[in-house]
C-alpha cells in the first residue's frame, strides 16, 4: 500500500509513509527514501546536512538496537535488562522528539536536507546521552550475554549459514552474524559514511556461540550500539557551520528517468526504486525492506526446532511485521 500511495502523492508527501514501514528506524528509512528522490532530481544537499542526516540515522540504530536487546530478553524470560534498556532508549527518543516532534514518526529528513539545524542545547544532550551509552553497555553485557541461561537459550541454537543467509537475502546483522562481512555504510558508502572509521562487528569464532545462532546476532547488535556512538563522535567532531536545506521549488519534477537507492538500517538493506515520467508523482514506487527476507529464511531453519528454540529465533532476527506486511 506504501507503494501505490507512491505512485499517487507528490515525492514530497511520500517521505512520511516510509517512517510506517518500521517504526523502529524512521530516521534511516527517511535518509535512503529522500537520498533516491534527491539522485532522481540531481538535487544536492548541503554538507551540514548530510552530516546532520548520519548523526540522527545513527542515533535511530541505537535506539533500534537498544530495543531490540531488551525486548529479546524479555521474550526469553529477563524481565530486568529490559527495564534496563528502556532508561537509555527514552533518552535518545526524547532527543529525537526535540528536534522533530514526534517520538515515533519522525518526518525530520527531508527532500534537500533536514527540517532544522541542531542546537547547541541539543548537542549537549546527544553528548550525555553518548556517554550513558557507552557506560551502560558492560552492564547490559554482564545481565544478558555473560548470563548462563540466556547462553543456554541462544548459543547454537537458530544457526543461519553463510550460504542459507546469502541464498535467502538476510541482510544486517542477521548476515554478519553468520561471518559475511558486509555493510553498506562501509562497503558501498553513501552520504558522508566513507569519511568515518569505524569496524563492522561481524560473526566469530571465540566468542560464545557459533557463526549464525542466535547469540552471535544479539551480540552483533550490541557490538554495533558501539560502532555508532563512535560514528556520531566523529560527526560532530568533523560537522561544518552551513545552510541544512537546499533552496527547492514547492512543485518538485525530476526529469524522466529511473534510480535505485540503499542504505543500511537497523534490521539490514533498505532499497528505494524510482521510476519518473517527468512529473510530481513517481510512475513506480518500490521499497525493499529488510524485514521481509529476514523473516523469511525461518521456513527453513525452523524445521526440527523445539517450539521453545523458535521463540529464541524469531526474536534474534528483530523484524518489524510493519514493514512486512505492506
Amino acid at each position: 500500500c506504501a507503494e501505490k500511495i507512491g505512485e499517487s502523492v507528490p515525492y514530497y508527501q511520500w517521505v512520511p509513509y516510509v517512517d510506517r514501514m518500521d517504526y523502529l528506524a524512521a530516521m534511516c528509512n527517511e535518509h535512503v527514501a529522500c537520498m533516491a528522490i534527491e539522485q532522481l532530481g540531481d538535487i544536492q544537499i548541503p554538507e551540514r546536512a548530510e552530516y546532520i542526516r548520519v548523526i540522527v540515522a545513527e542515533v535511530q540504530r541505537i535506539l533500534s538496537h537498544l530495543m531490540a536487546i531488551g525486548v529479546y530478553g524479555l521474550d526469553l524470560g529477563a524481565f530486568t535488562p529490559f527495564l534496563h534498556q528502556f532508561r537509555e532508549r527514552e533518552r535518545g527518543m526524547d532527543l529525537l522528539d526535540h528536534i522533530s516532534g514526534g517520538r515515533l514518526l519522525y518526518h525530520y529528513v527531508r527532500i534537500g536536507g533536514v527540517k532544522r539545524d541542531l542546537s547547541r542545547d541539543w548537542l549537549d544532550e546527544l553528548d550525555a546521552f553518548l556517554a550513558a551509552v557507552e557506560k551502560r553497555l558492560p552492564e547490559y553485557n554482564l545481565l544478558l550475554m555473560q548470563n548462563r541461561i540466556f547462553q543456554e537459550r541462544t548459543c547454537g541454537i537458530g544457526v543461519i549459514d553463510r550460504d542459507t543467509a546469502v541464498r535467502w537475502g538476510v541482510t544486517g546483522p542477521g548476515l554478519r552474524a553468520a561471518g559475511v562481512d558486509w555493510d553498506l555504510r562501509r562497503d558501498a558508502p553513501y552520504s558522508v559514511y566513507d569519511r568515518f572509521d569505524f569496524d563492522v562487528p561481524h560473526g566469530e569464532s571465540g566468542i560464545a556461540g557459533v557463526l549464525g545462532d542466535c547469540f552471535q546476532r544479539h551480540w552483533i547488535r550490541a557490538k554495533e550500539v558501539e560502532q555508532s556512538v563512535r560514528i556520531v563522535r566523529q560527526a560532530l567532531a568533523q560537522m561544518p557551520e552551513g545552510p541544512v536545506m537546499a533552496n527547492l521549488p514547492k512543485s518538485f519534477r525530476p526529469a524522466a528517468g529511473e534510480v535505485y537507492v540503499r542504505g543500511e538500517n537497523p534490521r539490514g538493506e533498505l532499497a528505494c526504486y524510482f521510476v519518473s515520467e517527468g512529473k510530481d508523482t513517481a510512475y513506480r514506487c518500490r521499497c525493499r525492506g529488510p524485514s521481509y527476507s529476514n523473516i523469511a529464511v525461518i521456513t527453513e531453519v525452523a524445521e526440527g526446532v523445539l517450539i521453545a528454540d523458535l521463540v529464541a529465533l524469531i526474536g534474534s532476527m528483530d523484524i518489524v511485521l510493519g514493514e512486512v506486511d505492506r
